[in-house]
């Protein structure tokens, strides 16, 4: 303890041998993975800071969007991800109680995107790969520390510094600039006092991981679809490694009944009757939020991901949408350390950008999407299967709605470019 203590006394400058103090970034998930390739890629410093003594192995995002896969091409992540994961080239709106499927195929914007596809990968396996990949291409560049949690920072004139603990020290890192994607409980956000307004819906959603050939059973079955019911609406997808389904739960169901294996199996069986029990690997139950910070940053510390934004997973924009902050955020920071660039100024844009996006595309289409899929009202019901089966059956209403549904208009409206590639560059003026 003495040592710790002294350390932190003398302020334990972690520089990365000199230069320009480094950014530390707070999360090794997928959002502060990807902002530490991206500066390092460009030359600047980093220290990335994980609370876990090892990266978690857990259910969360599994879904990669297209544009998301055009960005993480240009840091080196998307060819080592193709390898692992599952390509989804179509996926389906289908009706319960009719049969009905509204089909989508990705082939459409085959001319947006070097990816036209969607990747079915265990979030946990993109970070393992960033992870090694920083380990291995730049070990000079970024500094890795597990097991490692922030307990205080505070701004200097020329930057931050941040005080820092593990099981062997406490010590002090000084840094240019601080980022905060260390998910929705985001100990960043709460330092800087930044509130974290919106919802929590009262039911929760349940996910189990089954060893089921669900497209076995199933006719013409795509690797992910979105499935009405009036009574029992569900997401059923496939990963890499088994299928998920999601469920809705009601408001008041214990903890041990949502995990009890009988009461899931039940529910499976409902999906589809089979004379024997599910192999269910896995079965997790979480809160659904809708919430945005009331702003995306403060002085010289940003928020990046579920720190600043939460939204129930129904389209998969959570993950993809942090990922899109880390790159916007990222190119900032290149700009402020190498080019001389207003952090301030450069920082209003990025709240600009990011924020707005959160508040009028993510927040708003995600909150659709839940409503639409647990409506109990048969003509609701109906309206929404044949408003898919119609833009399903035309090319051009097809294509449009992919381009929207699979966050290609949204980050090029967020960024302003014509082209999500235009983003993996940094503009020097």
């Amino acid at each position: 303890m003495k040592a710790a203590a002294e350390e932190k006394a003398k302020g334990g400058d972690a520089s990365l041998n000199g230069g320009p103090k480094p950014v530390v970034i707070s999360g090794h998930g997928p959002v502060g993975s990807s902002c530490a390739l991206f500066l390092a890629k460009h030359g600047v410093k980093s220290i990335l800071l994980e609370m876990h003594p090892k990266l978690p192995r857990d259910l969360r995002a599994s879904t990669f969007h297209p544009p998301t896969l055009d960005l993480l091409n240009s840091i080196g992540l998307t060819e080592l991800m193709l390898k692992q994961g599952l390509k989804v080239d179509r996926y389906q709106y289908r009706d319960r109680q009719t049969g009905e499927v509204a089909e989508f195929k990705m082939d459409l914007i085959a001319d947006e995107t070097d990816f036209p596809f969607r990747l079915q990968l265990e979030q946990y396996e993109m970070t393992h790969l960033a992870h090694n990949l920083l380990k291995e291409k730049y070990p000079d560049m970024c500094q890795i520390m597990m097991g490692t949690r922030i307990n205080s920072l505070r701004e200097t004139d020329d930057g931050v510094e941040v005080d820092v603990e593990n099981a062997f020290e406490i010590k002090t890192l000084k840094a240019s600039f601080v980022v905060g994607a260390d998910g929705a409980s985001s100990t960043v956000r709460k330092l800087i006092k930044v509130g974290y307004g919106g919802f929590t819906y009262d039911e929760r959603f349940q996910v189990c991981a089954v060893n089921f050939p669900f497209e076995d059973v199933f006719d013409n079955l795509s690797w992910v679809n979105y499935i009405a019911d009036p009574t029992e609406w569900c997401v059923i997808l496939r990963t890499e490694k088994l299928w998920r389904v999601l469920f809705p739960t009601t408001p008041g169901d214990s903890h041990e009944k949502l995990m009890d294996k009988d009461y899931v199996e039940e529910r499976l069986q409902r999906l589809w009757k089979k004379d024997s029990r599910y192999q269910v690997e896995h079965i997790s139950v979480y809160a659904v939020h809708q919430r945005v910070s009331e702003t995306y940053y403060k002085g010289r510390v940003a928020l990046a991901g579920d720190s600043c934004h939460i939204n129930n997973p129904l389209g998969g924009m959570g993950m993809n949408g942090g990922v899109h902050d880390a790159f916007c955020l990222a190119r900032k920071l290149v700009r402020c350390i190498k080019h001389g660039a207003d952090y301030t100024k450069e920082f209003e844009e990025y709240d600009r950008q990011r924020r707005l996006c959160a508040t009028a595309f993510v927040q708003k289409s995600t909150i659709e999407n839940k409503k639409v899929m647990e409506s109990t009202d048969p003509d609701v019901q109906k309206k929404r299967q044949a408003d898919f089966m119609e833009k399903a059956g035309d090319p051009k209403k097809a294509k449009a709605f992919i381009l929207e549904r699979n966050m290609i208009n949204t980050i090029r409206e967020s960024f302003e470019v014509k082209h999500q590639k235009e983003i993996c560059e940094v503009p020097v003026h």
